[in-house]
């Protein structure tokens, strides 16, 4: 089968995150399966604009980004000759999956695939939902409720995301919804701490103010308390919470303790999280993130949100903390953050919670799961059509 993923952005540090990661791993798998998949995409930020032709093994269609309106960053991108050559490569694909957001790239190529009547699956990874801006309201009126209603399949993460489509379609309800999770590769679990070993605390995901770093460094005083060799790694590209971020750990005289590494690749994201005793994300409304699975899958347990869309499954299984969070800045956050590292620090509850989180990714969030569940999606969607 050949399969073209759009999506709306690739750099090299991985700054935009999640939606390429998942198109990264779902074209791996499909290709080591035998079908034709690869990936077109904005790319922005490489040396000497040298775009590559393929990334981690998958063959990348790469248009330089236009910043069209710079105000609303990455939604405010696009390329004439993407959509140009997205018209034509679609004639030749079997199905077009659209990791869809209410943008100038992958709004434009879900109507060209409609446009073309080429079988149309649109992911939306928790980014189009109920909003009460204009410009998006707007959005949703010229493109993205008629990509909603009509395409072939409209995939979910979770049951809040399956209902936030529906609002956004409304007054026309979804009738070919499916959930799709993300998944990771299973690994190899990692041993136990050495107990002579200083504990190290990892924070890995894009350093904007919705994932909350804030909360993670105004832990560290409480942490430090107790374990006062305890390491904190901020790991992640900057998208502009880093100068506060730092700014804090200065304020609270934790700087010492706090190593910022910068952006990983998928090989470092994993060693971290391997070297890491606890994954702490305490972000506000996490649709089901891959960086929290990629610390799991080697036996980290990890502190997350209740807003977080992992947050059921954590729980159910102890794979790691879910706390409350509250939006703005809030001591009370850092206090249920500190708690949370403290109590998985402790050696029967690490170890307990370790083999929980490893546990629960090999059974519920491989990458051969999901993209089994998506390849039946995908078989449903071109019997239709021949239908």
């Amino acid at each position: 089968m050949k399969i073209l993923h759009v999506v709306t952005l690739h750099t090299p540090d991985h700054a935009f995150g999640g939606p390429t990661r998942v198109a990264l791993n779902l074209s791996k798998v499909q290709r080591s399966a035998g079908d034709d998949a690869r990936i077109m995409a904005l790319g922005d930020g490489f040396p000497d604009g040298e775009l590559p032709s393929s990334v981690e093994g998958v063959p990348v269609h790469l248009f330089q980004a236009r910043h069209l309106l710079p105000m609303f960053e990455v939604s405010g991108i696009t390329s004439a000759a993407l959509l140009s050559t997205a018209r034509r490569m679609m004639r030749g694909a079997d199905l077009v999956h659209v990791h869809l957001m209410r943008d100038l790239v992958t709004l434009p190529a879900a109507l060209i695939a409609l446009a073309t009547r080429t079988p149309l699956v649109v992911q939306t990874h928790g980014m189009v939902d109920p909003t009460e801006k204009r410009v998006a309201q707007l959005t949703d009126l010229l493109g993205v409720r008629k990509v909603l209603r009509e395409a072939d399949a409209v995939l979910h993460l979770t049951e809040m995301e399956r209902l936030d489509v529906n609002a956004v379609a409304a007054p026309v309800p979804l009738s070919r919804t499916v959930r799709l999770v993300n998944g990771v590769r299973p690994q190899e679990r990692k041993p136990a701490r050495d107990p002579g070993r200083p504990p190290t605390v990892l924070f890995l995901a894009r350093i904007q103010e919705r994932k909350r770093p804030e909360d993670f460094v105004a832990a560290m005083p409480h942490v430090l308390a107790r374990h006062p060799d305890a390491r904190f790694v901020l790991a992640g590209p900057d998208t502009g919470a880093l100068p506060e971020t730092l700014a804090l750990a200065a304020r609270l005289g934790v700087a010492d303790s706090l190593d910022h590494v910068g952006p990983l690749d998928h090989d470092e994201v994993l060693a971290a999280g391997r070297e890491a005793d606890v994954y702490v994300l305490p972000s506000i409304e996490e649709p089901l993130g891959v960086s929290v699975l990629e610390a799991m899958s080697v036996g980290t347990p990890v502190v997350i949100t209740r807003t977080c869309g992992l947050g059921p499954d954590v729980a159910e299984t102890g794979a790691g903390r879910v706390i409350d969070s509250r939006v703005g800045a809030d001591a009370a956050n850092a206090r249920k953050v500190a708690d949370a590292v403290l109590e998985l620090l402790e050696p029967e509850a690490a170890e307990q919670a370790g083999k929980a989180a490893w546990e629960l990714v090999n059974e519920r969030f491989t990458i051969e799961v999901v993209t089994t569940t998506l390849r039946r999606t995908y078989e449903d969607v071109v019997r239709r059509r021949r239908g």
